[in-house]
């Protein structure tokens, strides 16, 4: 079984995204899948990573949520992808959203797109996961026996990679660190704070409003 884990977030280093995939790949058993990675990080679908694609029967995408929906620079690589006689049997789609939102089905309309859009390339919806508290993912350790704030996150993972194994889908699922919303919010500002000052702003410039 061969699975293509597309990091489709338009940063190229130290991604979200990437770090999940990183996280969902300890889950897969090497002896019984060949795991190919490649990245979507810019609007134009290059040859090398349709070459990965076209080997691979199951492909794992995970992005950041933009406006409700995906990033822009993955729709137009859909839109590329769908118009490729693929030759081969439907492909297996999952799919993984992380968002600054605390609450993980703030990604829920993002997943739906990439179901509509396997509806339309005949592709096979397999389910996927909304994960809330993203921001902070990057900052948490990883957990042992099952605890600590990425728990949710590592079981929602750890499930659907076992669903993927099976060659099973699975309902959406929608998850959130588990950190207090009030704590995730007060270092969420906190960390707005540092960024304007780093870049030569000033507190109040996070309350402008354009005219």
């Amino acid at each position: 079984m061969k699975i293509a884990l597309i990091d489709a977030s338009p940063k190229s280093n130290n991604s979200t995204s990437g770090l999940l995939l990183k996280d969902f790949q300890k889950y897969l058993v090497p002896k019984t899948v060949e795991i190919i990675e490649t990245s979507l990080h810019k609007p134009i679908v290059p040859q090398d990573v349709l070459a990965k694609l076209e080997h691979a029967e199951t492909w794992v995408f995970a992005c950041p949520l933009y406006v409700d929906g995906l990033p822009a620079h993955l729709l137009s690589c859909l839109l590329q992808l769908e118009k490729i006689d693929w030759k081969k049997s439907p492909v297996q789609v999952y799919g993984i959203v992380n968002c600054g939102f605390y609450e993980g089905i703030q990604a829920e309309t993002a997943l739906h797109i990439l179901q509509n859009w396997c509806i339309k390339t005949g592709f096979t919806w397999c389910g996927g996961i909304g994960i809330g508290g993203g921001g902070a993912l990057g900052q948490m350790p990883s957990i042992e026996n099952g605890h600590g704030p990425k728990a949710p996150v590592e079981k929602a993972l750890g499930t659907m990679a076992s669903r993927l194994v099976q060659r099973e889908a699975q309902e959406n699922n929608y998850v959130s660190v588990a950190f207090p919303r009030f704590l995730y919010k007060m270092a969420a500002q906190m960390g707005w704070r540092q960024t304007i000052k780093k870049n030569g702003g000033k507190r109040k410039d996070l309350d402008a409003r354009p005219n």
